[in-house]
């Protein structure tokens, strides 16, 4: 399809919604389809499973995390405080 080269998956949309709202959702998506590092084995083999629910397509592991990717920013700043010793 020749419409779908510059838009990418929100071609599907087609002229509505503007082109803002559609260059978010072709981000978010092509993020939440990305796969990840397994936090486990190492290997780039962790896929969405579901909402904020992500699984290793090698070991099987099964873990939360962010709704479209697998570690929320916000999960990061908890991380980083519990790394460095402080309570929040």
């Amino acid at each position: 399809m020749p419409r779908t080269k510059k838009v990418k998956m929100a071609g599907r949309f087609g002229p509505r919604y503007g082109i803002r709202v559609r260059k978010n959702i072709v981000e978010i998506e092509t993020a939440q389809r990305k796969k990840y590092v397994c936090r486990k084995c190492g290997k780039n083999a962790v896929k969405r499973a579901g909402t904020a629910i992500w699984e290793c397509k090698s070991c099987g592991y099964k873990f939360a995390g962010g709704a479209y990717i697998p570690v929320s920013p916000s999960a990061k700043i908890v991380d980083q405080a519990i790394s460095k010793g402080r309570s929040l």
